[in-house]
């Protein structure tokens, strides 16, 4: 008799092999297709399919409902279908406020402007080859037709092969893509209805998932300051979900994909599941230690400092669906008495240690036994041998993070109350600047070519100092003259050493300090 909560690993479902495509000759294609079709054929014949390799590849690590999707273009369009009506439910173009500067919109909006209907179709869009396989359906490089300037992805889904709970599960990917608006989440630039198909299309990232990146890595492990940097952004984007009430329930990597410019950007919302949420702000008083300075005012007595901190999580999400990849799953997603936000604190937990270590923690023999390990009382094991040696810096601290996020019992583990606000302050992250997370450089990592931006602005996600790409000696030497030339002038409201203006939190009360 199997364990009760092995009756979930039944809906694990097996790989399916790769669709076969028919060659046709560009007689019989004429035939199906107008000429002026919003489809393009590019992708009918084998060779431009199977000569194209790719890093989104269907995965070893298949998430739990993965569709068994036959997609080909060389479907007939159906002469009673809405081809080349936008989704009434969801807009045609979706623009966000803070990608407005962003060129591929200067792109769409030239060829919108030139469009009829002010819509964007698929006839717009010219694909070039196929770059991976999702759960629901397949993602191919795209651009402008007669604009090569502006790469994008397609992901195309073929409705009438799913069920209605796959098609559900495309109606929440679509309207949670729709309102993100975040730099570490993917723009949906377009949502397009044509025929039995559903097309949306987002950023593309040139440098693949971070799974394909681990595998070229020695022990398919990497640095801990490379795994600080990833693992904060993926915070980040965990953080504004779950602001959102969306709990993401597929965190693993490789979801989470490596954009042009070397940040990341997490994909595939297909599981995600919604929950009210209620944002709030909370105060706390944090005590510092006493101040050597000769003109603080704090010199002989304690220094308290009010913190308000912004915290939204979804702390009354639940769901009983089982759903997810079983290295990664929660225990309380196996047993199936229902879950919450937690699921997405241990899947994140499980990141670190495979990013660390080149394997997740629980990982068996077989799915089943996975499964028992996860569902089991015994806690997450390091190696020893490792811990014992000379290990890097910081190593200690991510330990003690994983092992405060893989604690079996949900109402322990860390970030289920306060989110992301609580594993922020975590000694791993420390020095750490959120606000300017973006500005970060990304780290250097065998296999990956980052383009780099003409940002003034650019900051070591290792030491978190700020340089300036433009800033030159001789503008260094004007600016420390001018600080000196301050400097000399005594009496004058200049003066650096004046205090009249500071003020300070003092016993929860603002008080100007003489």
């Amino acid at each position: 008799m199997s364990p009760p909560f092995l009756k979930h690993s039944l809906h694990f479902t097996k790989l399916n092999k790769e669709p076969s495509f028919e060659k046709k000759n560009m007689e019989e294609l004429d035939t199906f297709y107008p000429p002026d079709s919003d489809l393009d054929l590019s992708f009918t014949s084998c060779a431009s399919i199977t000569t194209t390799t790719t890093d989104r590849t269907l995965s070893a690590r298949s998430s739990l409902a993965r569709s068994s999707l036959t997609l080909s273009f060389n479907d007939r369009l159906s002469s009673t279908s809405s081809t080349n009506n936008p989704s009434t439910e969801i807009p045609n173009l979706h623009r966000r406020p803070h990608r407005k500067h962003d060129p591929n919109w200067s792109a769409i909006k030239a060829a919108t402007t030139l469009s009829s209907d002010g819509a964007l179709h698929l006839r717009h869009l010219k694909l070039h080859r196929l770059v991976g396989s999702g759960n629901l359906g397949r993602v191919f490089l795209c651009r402008l037709r007669d604009y090569d300037h502006a790469n994008f992805a397609l992901k195309v889904i073929d409705r009438d092969s799913l069920t209605s709970k796959k098609l559900s599960h495309v109606q929440t990917e679509a309207e949670i893509l729709s309102s993100l608006d975040h730099p570490f989440l993917p723009t949906l630039y377009a949502h397009l209805e044509v025929s039995h198909y559903t097309c949306l299309l987002i950023d593309f990232c040139p440098n693949g998932d971070l799974h394909s990146l681990l595998r070229k890595q020695p022990g398919n492990r990497l640095p801990v300051e490379s795994v600080r940097f990833y693992a904060a952004e993926v915070l980040i984007a965990l953080e504004y979900l779950h602001s959102l009430g969306i709990v993401y329930r597929d965190l693993k990597p490789e979801n989470i994909l490596i954009r042009e410019d070397g940040h990341i950007m997490l994909s595939d919302f297909d599981l995600c599941f919604k929950s009210d949420v209620s944002p709030k702000l909370d105060f706390t008083t944090r005590t510092l230690e006493r101040s050597k300075r000769r003109y603080s005012c704090f010199s002989d007595r304690l220094r308290e400092e009010t913190v308000t901190e912004f915290v939204a999580e979804p702390t009354g999400a639940f769901s009983r669906s089982c759903v997810g990849t079983h290295e990664y799953l929660a225990p309380e997603l196996i047993s199936g008495a229902g879950h919450g936000n937690g699921v997405d604190w241990w899947a994140f937990g499980v990141l670190l240690y495979e990013l660390l270590y080149g394997t997740t923690p629980f990982k068996g023999n077989s799915k089943e036994s996975t499964l028992r390990n996860i569902a089991s009382s015994k806690g997450v094991k390091f190696n020893v041998e490792e811990t014992q040696g000379n290990e890097p810096s910081g190593m200690g601290e991510a330990r003690d993070l994983i092992e405060r996020l893989l604690v079996k019992d949900p109402r322990r583990r860390l970030g289920c109350a306060r989110g992301a606000t609580d594993i922020k302050r975590h000694p791993f992250f420390a020095g750490i600047k959120w606000p300017l997370i973006r500005t970060y450089r990304p780290p250097e990592v065998r296999g990956l070519s980052i383009k780099r931006t003409k940002s003034k602005l650019h900051v070591s996600h290792v030491t978190g100092v700020t340089s300036s790409s433009s800033s030159s000696p001789r503008r260094k030497r004007c600016w420390w003259k001018r600080l000196g030339y301050l400097m000399r002038i005594k009496g004058s409201k200049y003066n650096l050493n004046s205090n009249h203006n500071y003020y300070c939190y003092t016993n929860q009360k603002v008080r100007k300090c003489a």
